[in-house]
């Protein structure tokens, strides 16, 4: 892992396909079939996830390091249809040993759809599966 400098920002867009909305994040379940059709809370999050990995990509020795949410205290405080583009924004205001910290948000290009916070750890991916391994279950 090198040196992760304080203020590193990054932002990734990505449009909304009908596979990320509401109904599809657990499609067992009919009272989320029953909602509008909008971007879930859960794929927000990730994408939210995912611009932080991005921002990172250069300072780590991927696929052997790698980074894991470990906190996320964010708002998704407007909904947003199928079809529009989601351009998320991360900022590294923390870096403690291997715990990093961000600021971030999301815009729909019509309204400001997230802010808040989240945290990952840098991992070796190898210890990493093999300390989950130890915990079972199928696999």
């Amino acid at each position: 892992m090198r040196e992760m400098p304080i203020g590193l920002e990054h932002e990734f867009s990505f449009p909304i396909p009908q596979s990320k909305i509401v109904a599809a994040l657990y499609p067992e379940s009919p009272e989320f079939a029953a909602m509008p059709p909008v971007l879930a809370t859960g794929f927000l999050v990730g994408l939210l996830e995912w611009t932080c990995v991005r921002a990172l990509m250069p300072y780590l020795d991927w696929p052997r390091e790698q980074t894991v949410g470990t906190h996320i205290d964010v708002s998704h405080s407007a909904a947003t249809p199928p079809g529009l583009n989601v351009t998320c924004r991360a900022r590294l205001t923390g870096v403690a040993g291997r715990r990093l910290t961000f600021e971030v948000s999301a815009d729909d290009g019509h309204d400001v759809i997230s802010t808040g916070t989240h945290e990952r750890a840098v991992i070796d991916a190898a210890r990493f599966t093999e300390r989950v391994g130890r915990k079972g279950g199928p696999g």
